[in-house]
């Protein structure tokens, strides 16, 4: 009797906010397969919904399961089974659970399909009207003061574009040690709310940045685009 043929692992791209951005090729395959992860059921059945997918089977893969849930995974992908990976919002692995997962995934021989989508990061860097042709994602920088100064001063001379990201409620204390470490001139990007109706995208120096959230309270997450040391200087806006 032959063995079942593997299944496939997907990482499916979600929308970040607008959910409008959905591919028809992500829509296609949550409607096709087996199972689907998400990280929470609530947002996963609240992401699904919006597209009117009854997946087959919901499960969670989160940062609390992942090492637990591996097991099961690989076997149901080992016995045929289909496997859709989604993240509460955006690209799938990508400052999200399910590295371990994937490398499972390649150990055993297992054919992995990443299907494309919205993701904050590139956003970003594409609004910023910095240098995008190399830059360095950093992605969240600790909530502990001093050592996110000390992250800070590695990135001090820089000359790559640099991405962090972060939540709405400390993102004047960032920058804040941004303007310390790598100067209050440092030309600075930062976007709250990409593809939302209330997407907005602030440029300036740090001080101006800083100036203007204290007047206008934000929420929602946002990215951060630093610019590189030498070109900040050349920045006109």
């Amino acid at each position: 009797m032959e063995a079942p043929s593997k299944g496939t692992l997907y990482l499916v791209a979600t929308p970040i906010g607008n959910p409008d951005d959905i591919t028809l090729r992500a829509l296609k395959v949550l409607k096709e397969v087996d199972i689907i992860l998400c990280e929470e059921l609530k947002e996963g059945k609240r992401i699904l919904s919006n597209y009117q997918i009854e997946p087959k089977e919901l499960d969670t893969l989160n940062e609390h399961n992942e090492n637990s849930k591996i097991e099961k995974i690989i076997s149901d992908l080992n016995s045929g089974k289909n496997i859709a990976l989604i993240s509460d919002a955006g690209t799938p692995v990508f400052s999200d659970p399910g590295s371990l997962l994937v490398k499972r995934a390649i150990k055993e021989g297992i054919k992995i399909v990443p299907i494309p989508g919205a993701s904050a990061l590139l956003l970003a860097l594409i609004v910023s009207g910095f240098n995008i042709e190399k830059f360095v994602y950093y992605g969240w920088l600790s909530q502990k003061r001093a050592k996110r100064r000390e992250e800070l001063r590695r990135l001090r001379g820089e000359q790559r574009t640099v991405v962090i990201f972060e939540t709405p409620y400390r993102v004047i204390p960032v920058l804040e040690d941004i303007g310390m470490v790598l100067g209050v001139d440092r030309k600075i990007c930062v976007a709250y709310n990409l593809t939302m109706p209330d997407e907005e995208i602030i440029r300036g120096n740090v001080i101006e940045v800083i100036n203007y959230l204290s007047e206008n309270k934000k929420k929602g997450e946002c990215v951060i685009v630093i610019a590189g040391a030498e070109e900040s200087k050349k920045l006109e806006f």
